[in-house]
């Protein structure tokens, strides 16, 4: 005790003159708005720099179980491909032109690798940040997979990272279908367990069973026809009566999530500014009846 009393006598100085720095620079940052707005951007940059390492890390140690999930989503995707190549082809009278069609359908998406850096899965309000940005053509609202199924949307961008949107946050609202049938409904999360999620809005007539996969139907921008949501583990009523509940198992396992793509489709730009200036008109026209 006396050796520390003896320490803070001979340095107070030196102690006091930090206390009062560490002070001026909190004032400083906390109480101006530029240097504020210079503080976060640089702390951000820190931020994305220490996570990617720390991702790093953790993907080189689960390297055996993501090529193991990477064999099984190749083996179910060639199988597919193949069984829907031949339908195509069976009932195409002009196999050339089956061919062009799909090169057609296939060359209007653009898949932006990535790797997550950094998310979480035990909170309410879950996000995942990305090692992709506006630097290589992500934009806000582009659709998010991995290799075994859809991760959620970009929901703000930077240079070279990206926060998206997962669809374990209830915030997230993805419009999806039963796979092979016109049946559709919206994918959300209510908590709990980040395994699994619901589809809310499947009608009452519709007729499935437990066992059946739910995929995206394409029915907006974001996500192409196709791409895995997750298995039907059991079926309920909705709260109203009116309409089928599904409890859905995701393909994505978001505790062990490390690669994805962003899905860039090339008339995204444009639709959305359609939609903008459609709401752009609107906006115009409330005005003008005020």
């Amino acid at each position: 005790m006396q050796n520390l009393l003896n320490f803070l006598a001979k340095y107070h100085h030196w102690l006091i003159f930090l206390l009062l720095e560490v002070v001026s620079v909190t004032m400083l940052f906390k109480y101006n708005s530029y240097q504020g707005s210079v503080w976060i951007s640089s702390a951000n940059t820190v931020a994305g720099h220490i996570y990617e390492w720390q991702s790093g890390m953790e993907q080189y140690l689960s390297l055996k179980e993501q090529n193991e999930q990477l064999t099984r989503r190749n083996l179910e995707l060639t199988r597919r491909n193949n069984n829907l190549r031949q339908n195509v082809l069976r009932l195409s009278a002009h196999p050339e032109d089956a061919d062009r069609a799909e090169f057609d359908s296939l060359s209007q998406y653009m898949l932006i690798e990535g790797r997550v850096v950094h998310s979480t899965t035990d909170r309410t309000d879950n996000l995942i940040t990305i090692n992709r940005g506006t630097a290589d053509g992500v934009q806000p609202d582009m659709g998010v997979a991995s290799g075994l199924g859809i991760v959620g949307v970009v929901y703000q961008c930077s240079s070279h990272y990206s926060v998206v949107l997962p669809v374990i946050n209830p915030r997230s609202r993805v419009s999806c279908a039963i796979r092979g049938k016109d049946y559709f409904g919206y994918l959300g999360w209510d908590g709990g367990n980040p395994r699994y999620a619901y589809v809310e809005g499947i009608p009452r007539h519709a007729k499935f069973s437990p066992g059946e996969w739910i995929e995206t139907n394409g029915y907006s921008a974001i996500f192409p026809a196709g791409v895995t949501v997750g298995q039907i583990v059991s079926i309920q009523d909705s709260p109203d009566g009116m309409s089928y509940r599904l409890k859905v198992q995701l393909a994505t396992d978001f505790t062990c999530l490390r690669d994805v793509c962003v899905i860039s489709d090339k008339s995204f730009i444009e639709q959305s500014r359609l939609l903008q200036m459609a709401r752009d008109s609107l906006e115009i026209m409330k005005n003008q009846n005020k």
